[in-house]
């Protein structure tokens, strides 16, 4: 069955806010006291559907509002006086599954009698055990600790009449596809069946077709695969050896507010952050490595602003929600154009603008080809010359066999007072209020390098 997206027919349209989606009041004012009032495309289509209890299929890109298109059908239909587990989020990394957590715990605050619980590695077990016991309704976890519980016999997931697979494609790339199998097996055949997914690979096809009953296809729209309205990319061209110096200036040159900075391995991402440290960033990691109470404290910073540059793996491209990310910069080449929308798609996020800057050594040109061609995005190219101070401009429009013009006299790597960019500085910490705007705008006039704080840095109190 495909379902047919309802087309905007002007102000009379009576699918326009929440309470035509059928969704209670109590739910609406909760989502306005958050400032949300009007469905994205992908909750305008959704909710009806599953609240009337048909099994869906989504297909929406990251940033679309896909979280509270599966919350808001489920916290509806949760028997407040049964005390047992009746809906599972299953989510592909615990950054995710946190996060989904914290939306459904924002709105479960305003309702009496709703439990809920997040299972993931790296948490206090004895306090998932604890909470099990008390009756959550929903839970909302990672594979591993789901199939730990369930073999210990501390969840039982008989009563479970929801079922939500979030960000399918990347649950599969992880090759969770054997845990995902035998969790959806031991919960009941007669459930509704919900799958969000930005991409829908053949494998997830697959997995649709034999546990889903008679799915809609849910597909928003969109363009491009990735926002180009709001997100401006950039490729740097550079070596190896030049391409730390390279992010150094294109940091320092765009000095966003807050950044991720992607690498390909736990390595690199922990030297890079080492260095980026060293040079005076304030910079944190985010890797498959760290203990999950460190990497709460590293998100809980970078979300506070307290470090301006996350350094990251792949793991954390999906699910990583943080608002007031201007720029991203892949310091190291994607692996193919799925990883490079879903690393830019943390910028540009709800209709923002944002910035994505690709560093590429001769070894990636190739990659780089591909990516461009599979998503079918054309970049913006400027060749970095490896000499402190020149900027690399981008320049959309120009002859790719021209060599770029380089601005002279850019900023400096010194260590100035009120200099931009993420780096310590003494004074007052940055305004959290509003978000900058990007690819050149900043939040407010001062574009100059002497005194205040500007971008990601921290100058000097006044």
């Amino acid at each position: 069955m495909k379902y047919e997206p309802l087309q905007e027919q002007g102000s009379d349209n009576p699918l326009k806010n929440f309470a035509s989606l059928g969704i209670e009041p109590h739910w609406v004012e909760a989502l306005k006291t958050q400032g949300i009032a009007v469905p994205t495309p992908v909750q305008h289509e959704a909710v009806p559907l599953l609240m009337n209890g048909q099994d869906v299929i989504a297909e929406a890109h990251t940033g679309t509002g896909k979280t509270l298109a599966f919350l808001l059908p489920i916290l509806h239909k949760i028997n407040r006086s049964k005390k047992y587990p009746q809906a599972l989020v299953i989510a592909p990394t615990r950054e995710l599954a946190l996060q989904i957590t914290e939306e459904a715990a924002r709105l479960a605050a305003t309702t009496e009698g709703i439990s809920l619980l997040a299972v993931y590695g790296g948490q206090d077990v004895e306090r998932q055990l604890r909470k099990l016991k008390g009756g959550a309704q929903l839970i909302i976890g990672t594979p591993g600790r789901l199939l730990d519980h369930m073999r210990r016999e501390t969840l039982q997931l008989g009563g479970v009449s929801m079922l939500v697979l979030d960000e399918a494609d990347q649950m599969l790339h992880m090759g969770f596809l054997n845990e995902v199998e035998t969790i959806i097996k031991a919960v009941p055949y007669r459930r509704q069946t919900m799958l969000f997914s930005a991409t829908m690979p053949a494998a997830v096809r697959k997995l649709a077709r034999a546990y889903m009953h008679s799915p809609t296809d849910v597909k928003v729209q969109s363009a491009s695969p990735v926002p180009v309205d709001q997100i401006r990319q950039l490729v740097v061209e550079c070596t190896d050896r030049t391409r730390q110096k390279a992010l150094i200036e294109m940091i320092d040159t765009h000095r966003p507010y807050l950044a991720v900075i992607f690498c390909r391995t736990k390595l690199r991402a922990a030297k890079l952050n080492e260095e980026l440290q060293t040079l005076g960033y304030k910079s944190g990691e985010l890797h498959g490595d760290l203990s999950q109470n460190k990497r709460e404290q590293v998100m809980k910073a970078f979300r506070d602003a307290r470090l301006q540059l996350l350094v990251a793996t792949d793991v954390a491209a999906r699910g990583l929600d943080v608002e007031g990310v201007t720029h991203v910069f892949n310091y190291d080449m994607p692996h193919d154009a799925e990883s490079y929308i879903h690393r830019i798609g943390r910028t540009g996020r709800a209709g923002g603008k944002g910035v994505a800057i690709t560093f590429a050594a001769p070894k990636d040109v190739e990659d780089l080809r591909r990516i461009q061609k599979s998503a079918g995005l054309k970049m913006a190219r400027a060749e970095w010359s490896g000499q402190q101070g020149s900027s690399a401009a981008p320049s959309a429009e120009r002859d790719e066999r021209t060599r770029p013009a380089r601005t002279a006299g850019g900023p400096s790597r010194g260590r100035t007072e009120g200099s931009g960019g993420g780096r310590r500085g003494s004074g007052r910490d940055k305004p959290r209020q509003g978000r900058p705007g990007a690819g050149g705008e900043r939040r407010d006039a001062r574009s100059s390098r002497s005194g205040g704080s500007q971008g990601g840095r921290r100058g000097r109190g006044r």
